[in-house]
């Protein structure tokens, strides 16, 4: 008897990592089902668009998504933020077969059965234990929580995705056990609020191997630590008890690498923000982080242009850089959001004067990324290799996150391969990026 071909769906997911990581729960599902990933839409029989909603650019670039799957496919299930607000979609695209919110896997799967109905074969419904991965083999964001508690006066995302619901500490490191063994070198920790992680289940511990762990940042972060593989830990808000990590970072349980999301630093600023932890002693701590830890690299996004910054406000900021010696920065030209607080401040920066102040930022932050750079050369450096190259690869040091960070170019006597860590001894530094030579695998 002949079998019947399994059904195919292709697969669209913009946003940020903790959208991806609902995109691979999403797959992981479907797959364990006996579908299989089409590469193209018009191989495809239908498509899932999993959709970004921060912002009124991404917003337009899932609009251009969801259009052009239509065009290509036709048949169209939508999920991610976006779809939290579906009037914009359904008014746009009124032939889409189903629009749901951020990490409503069951109705997305609900909807797929609907319109493309699995078939059952013991031989394709097989599945590798740790899921299937959207990122390269050898790293892997692992989710701690959902949602978000913060009501920053520019954000939306609590209204998406709703409060914080953390993970048990428990199931969190058997996820991460199961990456690890399947060749995983390296874990990204993410959430929307990682440092505010188990205070919506108020701590609580839970089974793992031989003992209770709690669901605190500190607890959870020493667990993982010891799993051999780098540990990256993103989103971090500067509650007090972040200090305590940087004891781990001191003994190599976990990468020397905080990304905190400072926004700003003028007080007036943060304080119409209504950001969490915009306490004064911010440069002081960095200082105390830096003596504890040398290694420490930190990176952190800002917004300028928000409603109601002055001059004086924007080169409080700029000295605050110069002083904080941040190693990466990524900077935003703030952007109105339908349903943010924000939007009734008034007193709008016009957009040439975001502009100028994006660039003269991002100016000044070249000269202390190159600075803080220029200090690694001649020194030995672990670099976990991304792509290869016949004679010059591309990796990332311990100071460098994928995607967002800069990189390390290699030479090698030896081929490389991807997910290899080698150490390089560092010969040269530009604004972003590394370039040396293996010296040791």
């Amino acid at each position: 008897m002949q079998q019947a071909a399994a059904p195919k769906v292709s697969f669209v997911s913009l946003g940020c990592p903790k959208a991806l990581v609902d995109s691979e729960r999403i797959i992981t599902r479907l797959r364990a089902e006996g579908y299989e990933l089409a590469r193209k839409h018009d191989g495809a029989d239908l498509v899932i668009v999993n959709t970004c909603g921060f912002l009124d650019s991404a917003k337009q670039e899932s609009l251009g998504a969801i259009g052009e799957a239509m065009a290509e496919n036709g048949k169209v299930i939508v999920t991610g933020c976006m779809g939290a607000e579906p009037e914009q979609i359904e008014a746009a695209y009124p032939g889409v077969l189903s629009i749901t919110g951020p990490q409503q896997y069951e109705s997305v799967l609900d909807a797929v059965h609907r319109a493309l109905p699995p078939v059952h074969n013991p031989h394709l419904d097989l599945v590798p234990p740790q899921g299937i991965k959207l990122t390269p083999r050898h790293y892997a964001y692992l989710k701690i929580s959902e949602g978000c508690n913060n009501r920053c006066s520019f954000c939306i995302i609590p209204k998406l995705r709703g409060d914080l619901v953390s993970r048990p500490a428990g199931e969190v490191l058997r996820e991460a056990e199961k990456l690890v063994t399947a060749g995983v070198k390296e874990l990204l920790v993410i959430s929307q609020d990682t440092s505010a992680y188990g205070v919506d289940i108020k701590y609580a511990a839970s089974p793992w191997k031989d003992r209770e762990v709690r669901a605190r940042f500190f607890d959870l972060a020493k667990e993982l630590g010891e799993f051999g593989a780098w540990v990256r830990l993103q989103y971090v808000y500067p509650y007090p008890h972040v200090d305590e990590v940087i004891g781990l970072m001191t003994q190599g349980k976990v990468l020397p690498y905080l990304d905190i999301p400072f926004q700003h630093a003028s007080p007036e600023i943060l304080k119409a923000m209504k950001r969490p932890a915009a306490q004064e002693k911010t440069l002081a701590r960095i200082k105390q982080w830096r003596e504890q830890c040398p290694d420490l690299t930190l990176r952190s996004t800002f917004i300028v242009g928000f409603p109601g910054e002055t001059d004086s406000d924007f080169a409080y900021l700029l000295d605050w850089l110069e002083e904080a010696e941040i190693d990466r920065v990524g900077c935003f030209k703030y952007e109105p959001v339908a349903g943010a607080a924000s939007n009734a401040l008034g007193r709008a920066v016009p957009e040439e004067v975001k502009q100028e102040r994006w660039n003269a930022l991002m100016a000044r932050q070249q000269k202390i990324s190159a600075r803080r750079l220029k200090r690694k050369v001649g020194t030995r450096q672990q670099v976990i290799i991304d792509e290869i190259g016949p004679t010059v690869s591309k990796g990332r040091s311990k100071a460098d996150a994928p995607q967002i960070d800069g990189a390390v170019y290699v030479s090698s006597r030896r081929p490389l391969r991807v997910g290899e860590i080698v150490t390089a001894k560092i010969e040269r530094a530009d604004e972003y990026d590394l370039h040396g030579s293996v010296a040791g695998f």
